[in-house]
């Protein structure tokens, strides 16, 4: 890889976010609680770890209930998505996806879209597929957990020379400094801390592979 673009995946890559969307197989009270712990996690209210096992425990999903949301990522892939990957791929860029959702439900996305490398948190199940815990040490449960593993990316890939992110959510953002170029993408939620925070900022996939073609052309940020 000599230049990368780091993707969030919900509401980034997909429209949906898989965490409300597990939510929703639990009743209507549980994704209300659910949501308004995600929606204020996203919008930098409170820290990430404040919510991320409270979440889980209320969830305690199950295997087949993983499995179903990263059915549903797909069929909710944001519009214009594949065409602006290829079209970037065919401009020498190679993609990586960087999510504090699961590992189990973004992995089938990943493979639809072609991408190798997922970094997201690994859930626990036991034999039976019933949900017994998730990976405490990965860094995206926690807030600066996206930036910790940019930094391990960038040591572990020396030989790419520019880097870009792409999220819709604070923890997106917290990567601004790690980067070469951070984009906000607002197609799906609008945050104003992501939006005026960003390098730039889109609200329509199709439009990235010119954006960050002229961006990374110009040498907007060293």
């Amino acid at each position: 890889m000599t230049k990368t673009i780091v993707f969030d995946c919900d509401s980034t890559l997909s429209t949906i976010e898989g965490v409300d969307e597990l939510a929703r197989l639990k009743g209507e009270n549980v994704f209300q609680q659910i949501e308004a712990m995600t929606n204020s996690a996203m919008n930098g209210e409170i820290a990430v770890e404040e919510v991320f096992g409270k979440r889980l425990e209320l969830l305690n999903p199950t295997r087949d209930e993983v499995a179903d949301v990263g059915l549903q990522y797909i069929r909710e892939m944001v519009p214009g998505l594949k065409e602006a990957l290829e079209e970037l791929h065919k401009d020498g860029w190679d993609f990586v996806i960087l999510s504090g959702g699961f590992r189990e439900a973004i992995q089938p996305l990943a493979h639809e879209l072609g991408i190798s490398r997922v970094e997201a948190v690994d859930l626990r199940f036991d034999v039976a597929g019933n949900y017994r815990g998730f990976d405490e040490s990965y860094p995206t449960t926690r807030s600066g957990g996206k930036p910790q593993v940019l930094r391990r990316l960038k040591k572990e890939f020396p030989q790419t020379k520019y880097w870009v992110m792409v999220g819709d959510g604070v923890s997106d953002l917290e990567t601004k400094s790690e980067v070469d170029l951070f984009v906000g993408y607002g197609g799906v939620m609008e945050r104003e801390k992501v939006k005026s925070g960003a390098d730039a900022y889109c609200t329509d996939m199709k439009e990235l592979p010119a954006l960050i073609k002229k961006l990374s052309a110009s040498g907007t940020k060293s």
